[in-house]
């Protein structure tokens, strides 16, 4: 494989593509970012494409929200099969495609494009990759579960809200921004009454936490707090005991905040890494129709952390 940039731009989809057609492999794959300098998911996939002798490789696109609309509408004729999003436009690129799947309608973004015969189909891999990856990490799951979702209303947050409650879970979502999650609230109680459960809706007070994570059993960050060295804690310090088990969905490097709150008081926790691995599993079968090669994907994400 040749050695391409680790990033491209928006601009290098214009032209059929030529700049990925031209790579050896050709790139048909990718991952759109704004940033998008740190993802490691081309590591795993282009060793699952490796695995399973798939000609094409996985690149990084760095795109800007203003340029979002004319670089999904240039990938069917630069040749892509599909790809995935990542902050900050989750939820921009749904109303961006030709079509999208009930769950990801629900979850009000999308993190993975297939597309067939032109048309971009838009998925939501993030809640199901959460639920596996969750069971992997406690040798749990969710059903019965309180489970306090740390920005709860935003893209990640909301798939994690939604996917606890089809799991099973009761979930409890923190928001600065209170009226987010009432608006979520109040559209599961009306769209997705079948999923059964009940979402709560906190305002991120100090004092509203501390009732929250008392009596929560699942304690989850999907806050970008924790992406910079120097971010603080999505919560207070004092609040965790060793009963609870926490996820940060953050994996950029380091141990968070929130992780090094948890290891103080002995509380089982992990980080997004596992998260990525397998929503990113999904979505390799969701372009290909075929199981995704996990362990390989797994030694690939480990030694790109070493």
């Amino acid at each position: 494989m040749s050695n391409p940039p680790e990033v491209y731009l928006s601009k290098d989809l214009a032209g059929y593509g030529e700049v990925f057609r031209r790579l050896n492999p050709p790139a048909q794959l990718a991952i759109f970012g704004d940033p998008v300098v740190h993802s490691a998911s081309p590591f795993m996939q282009n060793a699952a494409l490796r695995k399973q002798h798939h000609d094409l490789q996985y690149i990084r696109l760095h795109v800007a929200p203003d340029e979002l609309k004319s670089a999904l509408g240039n990938l069917a004729a630069a040749g892509f099969l599909g790809i995935n999003i990542t902050i900050p436009h989750k939820q921009a690129a749904i109303s961006l495609v030709d079509e999208v799947s009930r769950e990801a309608r629900l979850m009000g973004a999308i993190n993975t494009v297939k597309i067939e015969e032109g048309k971009l189909c838009g998925f939501n891999t993030d809640g199901p990759g959460f639920a596996t990856a969750f069971y992997e990490e406690f040798l749990t799951i969710l059903r019965g579960k309180n489970i306090l979702i740390l920005g709860g209303a935003g893209g990640a947050g909301r798939a994690l809200a939604i996917q606890c409650l089809v799991e099973g879970g009761i979930p409890i979502i923190a928001n600065r921004n209170q009226t987010k999650g009432d608006l979520l609230k109040e559209m599961i109680d009306t769209e997705a009454s079948d999923f059964g459960g009940i979402l709560k809706s906190i305002d991120m007070d100090q004092e509203t936490l501390a009732d929250a994570v008392k009596s929560s059993d699942v304690i989850i960050n999907a806050t970008p707090l924790g992406m910079k060295a120097d971010d603080p804690s999505p919560l207070p310090d004092g609040l965790l005991t060793a009963d609870h088990l926490v996820y940060d969905t953050v994996y950029s490097g380091g141990t968070t905040k929130l992780l090094q709150q948890a290891q103080e008081v002995g509380a089982q926790s992990a980080n997004g890494l596992s998260m990525l691995l397998h929503q990113g599993a999904k979505a390799f079968e969701i372009w290909f129709d075929e199981a995704a090669p996990l362990e390989t994907m797994r030694e690939a994400l480990e030694s790109s952390r070493n």
